[in-house]
């Protein structure tokens, strides 16, 4: 029966960290990468595996990989610090791993992930079902992406789980805020190294498109007030990658 390791990336996750490692406390092995965390992530995650390492920041997809790379066993559950994998969602992974290689049919298995946000589960917007592939085999697969929106390559086929991974994303709206304010600097850079262009049309015609598609075609009305928030919010991380993008450009007619 293959074994399973749970890998987790950390820094400064102190609030977070020991509900997501409780969660997969069923798993064969548990390893966490720290990248130099100033408050208490390592300690507490050394309550739940022996296996927390150091070492310094390389970016995202980078840090995944060593992780998985250092694992003890092929089939990795990559997991955030700030989710959690429910119960329902450990007892199909479970029963996949029982089943060995009757039950693995595929290289990776993407999951459902739904984001807890202003006091209620979003099952609406462009949040849901937010799959993430996060179960995968080493051997077939592997972490890829520059700057933000890393993802898991897989060779070969997917499969797909119906459990749900819980996301606990933002402490508040000031906090969502500012996620979004750094996650659109690193999607603009990655834009201009990609080509990418910004003009009248990306700033004055995506980000009407992307709410009306949030809060009307992917339901975020069906949520009241908050699916009009995290809709318009939605909307303003699009104008605002495109906005600073068109700033880069700027910057770099200028040098020329």
């Amino acid at each position: 029966m293959p074994k399973l390791s749970v890998t987790v990336i950390t820094k400064n996750e102190a609030a977070d960290i020991e509900a997501a490692l409780q969660s997969v406390a069923w798993a064969d092995e548990i390893v966490v990468v720290d990248s130099g965390s100033t408050d208490d992530t390592a300690a507490i995650a050394r309550r739940h595996t022996a296996r927390v390492i150091q070492r310094d920041w390389p970016g995202y997809a980078v840090q995944k990989n060593h992780a998985a790379s250092i694992a003890s066993h092929d089939w990795i559950l990559s997991l955030d610090a700030d989710e959690r994998v429910t119960p329902e969602l450990a007892r199909e992974i479970q029963a996949l791993m029982a089943a060995g290689p009757t039950g693995l049919t595929h290289g990776g298995y993407k999951i459902p992930r739904v984001t807890w946000h202003l006091g209620r589960w979003i099952r609406t917007t462009d949040w849901y079902p937010d799959l993430q592939l996060r179960l995968y085999d080493r051997r077939a697969a592997e972490w890829t992406g520059r700057h933000v929106h890393e993802s898991v390559s897989v060779r070969g086929g997917t499969g797909m789980l119906r459990g749900e991974l819980q996301h606990f994303a933002y402490r508040d709206i000031a906090d969502h805020l500012e996620t979004i304010d750094r996650y659109t600097t690193y999607a603009a850079r990655q834009m201009q190294e990609d080509g990418r262009r910004a003009g009248w049309l990306q700033l004055a015609g995506h980000p009407p498109l992307v709410f009306l598609r949030n809060y009307l075609a992917h339901g975020g009305i069906r949520d009241g007030v908050p699916g009009l928030i995290i809709s318009a919010l939605n909307s303003y991380y699009v104008f605002l990658k495109f906005a600073k993008l068109w700033e880069l450009q700027k910057h770099s007619k200028a040098k020329t």
